[in-house]
């Protein structure tokens, strides 16, 4: 299993997870470098508070990142770059996933 990758926040107040299950398709097929790439710009994106990613042998992988609000999560489903990043996902990198977006009432960090 690999390691969780994390730019994890702490808020206060609620906020918004968007969840992004999938399993990958075999080889890498420039799928590291785009991760990369998205992390960085959803890093810079309004309303962006942290991400947490993790991913098995089999390819098995759920990534949550966190927003203030769903009009960011929205404007980050929009951008430019993202929806490349989207469309490769779909016509290359992944078997299946799914997206669920969820508030966040209440967090305990230790």
């Amino acid at each position: 299993m690999r390691g969780l990758i994390s730019m994890v926040h702490e808020s206060k107040r609620s906020h918004y997870a968007v969840i992004f299950s999938s399993q990958r398709t075999e080889g890498d097929n420039g799928y590291g470098i785009m991760a990369e790439k998205m992390d960085q710009l959803a890093s810079q994106q309004p309303g962006f508070l942290g991400v947490e990613s993790v991913r098995d042998t089999s390819g098995y992988g759920i990534t949550i990142s966190y927003w203030d609000s769903l009009e960011a999560i929205s404007n980050w489903k929009k951008n430019q770059a993202h929806q490349v990043a989207q469309q490769k996902g779909i016509n290359d990198w992944y078997q299946n996933y799914s997206v669920k977006i969820c508030k966040v009432e209440r967090e305990y960090i230790k």
